[in-house]
């Protein structure tokens, strides 16, 4: 009997595709947790190829990032939140026009 493939397999895979990539970083940031926004990210950058396959200061901007959405910096990601929300506004994400 084949083994079945592992849900973080699935998700990978399913998130090589821009437009799932998109949809599950918009859903995550309307859940507004950032620990979940770092793992969703983390999850994106593995269906990509990794984070090696990005040039030097694009790890440094991950790295940087991942360090504010960790217990440090929560506070910081939901003042961004509760700013936008008062002002009629929420983050989106989209797929880039090449």
């Amino acid at each position: 009997m084949p083994k079945s493939a592992s849900y973080h397999e699935g998700l990978v895979k399913h998130l090589q595709d821009p437009l799932e990539a998109a949809s599950y970083i918009e859903v995550v940031l309307e859940e507004g947790d950032p620990k979940m926004l770092g793992k969703a990210l983390k999850n994106v950058i593995e269906a990509q190829g990794g984070i090696d396959q990005f040039p030097e200061p694009v790890k440094q901007c991950y790295e940087q990032l991942d360090l504010m959405l960790s217990e440090q910096g929560e506070l910081e990601f939901y003042c961004l939140r509760k700013l936008l929300d008062a002002l009629g506004l929420q983050l989106a994400v989209t797929v880039k026009s090449v």
